[in-house]
């Protein structure tokens, strides 16, 4: 009897022996990685303050907020601004302008910094390696107000150097910035200009960690560059590739506001009024605040729904997820 007992008794004691040897371990890690915990802190504290805290502000989508009475004070009218969204008619054409120029971006930006960075890889002076990517990289830091006024001075009607250019070819312009068959292209051409470089530098650091062992038994078996590209390179960076695209499609239908904000005009606003600047209109123009939130939390419910859906699928084929 006291035998079957004894593991009973002290089954507590190793269990407390246990969380004990984890608070030493975990202690002995802060204080050995103290620096480096340093300056994870900016990042976890802007995270914390600028996106956890703010999430309480999702209950504004099920009230009829006002700002005198704040959240504790407005009534709640459970999904009457969902509601009053989806039976919009505006909906469909919100929905079809995001969904066509979210389909455009990934289909023509995403893979592009793949394809350079895997350029960029088989440059061999690395001086002018250096130089290519600092000139690439530059774009990434100038403003979207300026990339707009380049493209204007670019594809302007009146004088725009290209446009100037194709009169001299044909004796007629175009509106590149009025119509409406031209928006998706300027929009896409911009990201392509401004970030694609940019978006090198993942694919960069992931290619530097292939073995270059594998290169040289491939030569050796007489492999050239595309067999090394295809059966080495590709695979070694395929689950970054993977866990990109999953995070781009978390994002599906953020266009980015402030590209198409500025080049919104009358007679392109049928296709470039997307859920972003519905948004802002609703939101900050007509003070529409728990309806505009409401639009906000669908657009972050289907992006959460695209990531849970693209990381399964990950999984399944055993590529590796995001989580």
């Amino acid at each position: 009897m006291n035998s079957n007992q004894a593991p009973a008794t002290t089954r507590p004691q190793v269990k407390r022996e246990r969380r004990l040897e984890k608070r030493k371990l975990l202690l002995r890690d802060l204080v050995r990685d103290r620096w480096m915990y340093l300056m994870l802190l900016p990042g976890v504290l802007y995270f914390i303050v600028f996106k956890y805290v703010p999430m309480y502000g999702v209950t504004m989508a099920f009230q009829d907020y006002k700002p005198h009475t704040g959240f504790f004070g407005s009534p709640w009218v459970g999904f009457k601004h969902f509601e009053r969204f989806f039976s919009e008619p505006q909906f469909w054409m919100l929905f079809r302008n995001t969904i066509i120029l979210a389909l455009y971006n990934l289909i023509f930006f995403f893979p592009l910094p793949i394809i350079l960075a895997l350029m960029l890889n088989e440059l061999r002076r690395e001086r002018f390696k250096r130089f290519v990517q600092t000139l690439i990289y530059i774009p990434h830091f100038v403003s979207w107000v300026v990339v707009v006024g380049i493209f204007y001075i670019l594809f302007t009607t009146e004088n725009g150097i290209l446009n100037e250019i194709i009169y001299q070819i044909t004796g007629e312009k175009i509106a590149f910035l009025l119509e409406k068959d031209w928006f998706r292209t300027m929009i896409v051409s911009q990201s392509i200009w401004k970030e694609v470089g940019w978006g090198t530098v993942i694919f960069l650091a992931a290619l530097a960690g292939v073995d270059l062992q594998q290169y040289e038994a491939a030569r050796i078996d007489g492999a050239g560059r595309w067999r090394q590209l295809w059966h080495i390179t590709l695979p070694a960076i395929r689950s970054t590739i993977i866990i990109l695209l999953i995070l781009r499609l978390g994002n599906f239908l953020d266009s980015g506001f402030e590209q198409i904000f500025l080049m919104i005009t009358p007679t392109n606003r049928e296709v470039s009024e997307v859920f972003d600047t519905y948004v802002y209109t609703k939101g900050m123009t007509q003070a529409q605040y728990s309806y505009s939130a409401a639009v906000g939390l669908f657009k972050s419910f289907v992006g959460l729904v695209l990531v849970l859906g693209s990381n399964w699928m990950a999984k399944r084929f055993g590529e590796e997820g995001v989580y």
